[in-house]
């Protein structure tokens, strides 16, 4: 094989090795997250837990929304005490003051991060895409609990608090919702009317 065209095939072989990487990144990261609570991500269970302890941790709720997103976003309430395994629900408002639809998807993590691997959502309105109608408020819950396993923990035995921060991002709106918030065209009003 001549020099050049081994350069080339090397180079084309380094290039297809990064890209397929980088493609590969994203979904690694998040299953690695996921899996560990690194970078405060939260963990999801079917069911509460099975044990219950004596002892209690205060979880805070935080809410934002993306500089782009219109809508108005708040906890219900700042805090909650529980004990740990025990199940707790807590309540998010969203409300949208424009004349238009908006559809939104709220991303979150934990603080401190070790908390997030022992932070359970059972519920949330954070796994769906949300739709709000114009002028439309809803109240969203959040149902969770901290594993009892946090207190066997060396680092995470030692959290008094934690924080459950979202954010809200507008989405496209789905096809149904589309269709749904397009204007009516002159055409549309003539055929209602009988016109045309």
């Amino acid at each position: 094989m001549k020099g050049t065209t081994k350069t080339l095939v090397l180079t084309l072989g380094t290039v297809v090795t990064m890209g397929a990487l980088a493609w590969a990144s994203v979904p690694f990261y998040n299953w690695f997250c996921r899996v560990t609570g690194f970078g405060g991500v939260t963990q999801t269970a079917e069911a509460g837990s099975d044990t219950i302890l004596d002892k209690t941790i205060k979880v805070r709720f935080d809410a934002n929304t993306d500089p782009g997103m219109p809508w108005q976003f708040k906890p219900m309430q700042r805090e909650v005490e529980i004990r740990i395994g025990e199940t707790g629900i807590a309540f998010y408002e969203a409300y949208n003051p424009t004349d238009r639809v908006i559809a939104g998807t709220a991303s979150y993590n934990v603080a401190p991060y070790d908390a997030g691997y022992y932070f359970t959502k059972i519920d949330c309105f954070c796994f769906t895409q949300q739709v709000l109608q114009p002028g439309e408020r809803v109240e969203m819950p959040v149902t969770f609990y901290v594993d009892p396993e946090m207190v066997e923990d060396r680092d995470a035995k030692y959290i008094q608090r934690i924080v459950l921060s979202y954010t809200f991002y507008e989405t496209d709106l789905p096809e149904s919702e589309d269709l749904a918030a397009a204007p009516v065209t002159d055409t549309a009003e003539g055929d209602k009317n009988g016109l045309n």
